[in-house]
């Protein structure tokens, strides 16, 4: 039987950290502010956007919230957007994706200040990350990786296996585990032999949003598996991209949907927001 990787525990931690330093902030007088804007009325959206701000509550980061209807033109939410890189109150800015068909989410995106874009999109980040060299890491793939630590497991060495090619999961998450030395795998849908190619991995991330598509024959004996999969089931139930129920017996560690990968973004976001905001300042 695996052990479930609890990722409220290991968010709480986290945030329960960054509350800490940025009580020590204030005591120098200093802020920090997340401006999030969110255009139209996705309800799944506006589940996350309420997150952030109960997330900046706990912190007690400054959370500054522009809800746009959803004929908003591009030019006028890319005026919020300059508006939100001159305010001095705001060291982070996330736009809540997606955005309403109407609207271009990379030229959004590309007009964030690279060093407020708390979500880690901007190319100029992106590149970054590519180098080893960043500030800010993508909030899924950054808490896939406290995750993975939580566990104990050493990830240098170990055969992994990314199953998904997104630029926000699946393409950063193989960078952050080549940084630690892992040997990484890239799995996608013209990937052959899927199942064989995935049970080689010591440690197994799936990111491919289909519901319970891996199965035990995906996962080798004593593999760290990692579920970043947020589906609805037959019965309309939340799960994975993990089979949960064959996998659990085969794995040594294993996230749950809901409660693994899902409260580390958020947890993560807000680390991204505490390091812009001491980048703004000045603080080491």
């Amino acid at each position: 039987m695996s052990q479930i990787i609890d990722g409220k525990a290991v968010s709480a931690q986290v945030k329960e950290e960054i509350r800490l330093e940025t009580e020590k902030l204030k005591q120098q007088g200093i802020e920090i502010g997340l401006a999030v804007v969110i255009v139209g009325n996705d309800p799944a959206s506006q589940v996350y956007v309420r997150n952030k701000e109960k997330a900046c509550e706990t912190v007690g980061f400054n959370s500054y919230k522009y809800a746009l209807p959803e004929e908003t033109t591009e030019q006028e939410l890319l005026e919020l957007v300059d508006k939100l890189n001159k305010e001095d109150k705001v060291d982070g800015i996330l736009v809540q994706l997606p955005l309403p068909k109407h609207l271009d989410d990379k030229i959004i995106i590309n007009n964030i200040r690279p060093d407020k874009d708390v979500d880690a999109f901007h190319p100029v980040n992106v590149g970054k990350i590519m180098i080893g060299d960043y500030s800010f890491l993508p909030c899924t793939p950054a808490g896939v990786m406290e995750l993975i630590k939580s566990t104990g497991t050493e990830i240098a060495g170990k055969e992994c296996v990314v199953i998904g090619r997104s630029n926000i999961v699946g393409k950063p998450q193989a960078m952050l585990l080549l940084h630690q030395s892992g040997t990484v795998t890239i799995c996608h849908s013209k990937t052959k032999d899927l199942a064989k190619v995935a049970s080689r991995a010591d440690i197994l991330v799936a990111a491919v949003g289909r519901a319970k598509m891996i199965t035990a024959d995906y996962v080798k004996q004593g593999a760290v598996v990692i579920d970043v999969g947020m589906n609805r089931d037959e019965n309309g139930k939340l799960c994975g991209d993990v089979d949960f129920e064959s996998v659990k017996d085969k794995a040594s560690f294993i996230t749950p949907v809901p409660g693994g990968v899902g409260p580390m973004t958020i947890a993560m976001l807000m680390k991204n927001t505490l390091t812009a905001g001491k980048e703004h300042h000045g603080v080491k």
